[in-house]
C-alpha cells in the first residue's frame, strides 16, 4: 500500500515539474543583399491575432461587499439596543464591547456602538466609531453610507454643521437605491 502511495506521489510531483511545450523560434531568413557575410535576419511578420485564441476577456467588476452580523453578535446587538432604549447606556456599551470582541472587523458593530454613544450624549466618541466603521467598510457602499450618516449626526451634535452637511452629502452619494 505504501509503495502505491509513494508511486502516485512521485508521479504527481514529476507531473508538476513538466515544462511548457516546445515552441520554435521565428524562422530565420537568408541574408539580405548587402548584409555582412554570415549575418542572417529574423523574419518579421506583422503581428496578427491568432484566430484560434479567444479575445481577451475584460476583468469582471467586483460586486459590492456587504457585511452581516453573525448569530451571536446579532443577539448581542439586539440586547444592546434594548438596554439603550431603556437608557441603560452602561449595559449597552458592555454588551456591544462583547460583540466587538467577537467581530472586531465588522463595521456594523462599530456603527451600533457609535449610535449608542451618540444616544448617550458622547458625540466625539460616536464620530470616532463612525470613522472606524468607515475604515472597515471599504468596498461596501451600504456600510460606508451608514458610517457617513453616523459621522454627520455626531458632527451636527457637536455644532460642526458645515462638516456635518458634507458628511451627509457623502452618505447620500453612497446610499443604495
Amino acid at each position: 500500500m505504501q509503495r502505491v502511495v509513494l508511486t502516485i506521489s512521485l508521479a504527481l510531483a514529476l507531473g508538476a515539474c513538466a515544462t511548457a511545450p516546445y515552441e520554435p523560434a521565428a524562422p530565420v531568413r537568408p541574408s539580405a543583399p548587402g548584409a555582412a557575410p554570415g549575418e542572417a535576419g529574423v523574419s518579421q511578420s506583422p503581428a496578427s491575432p491568432n484566430p484560434a485564441s479567444p479575445a481577451p476577456v475584460p476583468e469582471p467588476v467586483p460586486a459590492p461587499r456587504s457585511h452581516r452580523l453573525g448569530a451571536a453578535t446579532s443577539a448581542l446587538v439586539t440586547q444592546a439596543r434594548s438596554a439603550s432604549a431603556q437608557g441603560d447606556f452602561d449595559a449597552a456599551a458592555a454588551t456591544l464591547e462583547r460583540a466587538l470582541r467577537i467581530e472586531p472587523d465588522n463595521p456594523l458593530v462599530w456603527i451600533e456602538m457609535g449610535r449608542m454613544r451618540l444616544a448617550s450624549g458622547d458625540a466625539a466618541q460616536a464620530q470616532y466609531m463612525g470613522r472606524r466603521a468607515l475604515a472597515l467598510a471599504a468596498g461596501a457602499p451600504r456600510e460606508q453610507s451608514a458610517s457617513w450618516r453616523l459621522i454627520a449626526e455626531a458632527l451636527r451634535a457637536r455644532g460642526r454643521n458645515a462638516e456635518a452637511q458634507e458628511a451627509a452629502r457623502r452618505a447620500d452619494e453612497l446610499a443604495v437605491p
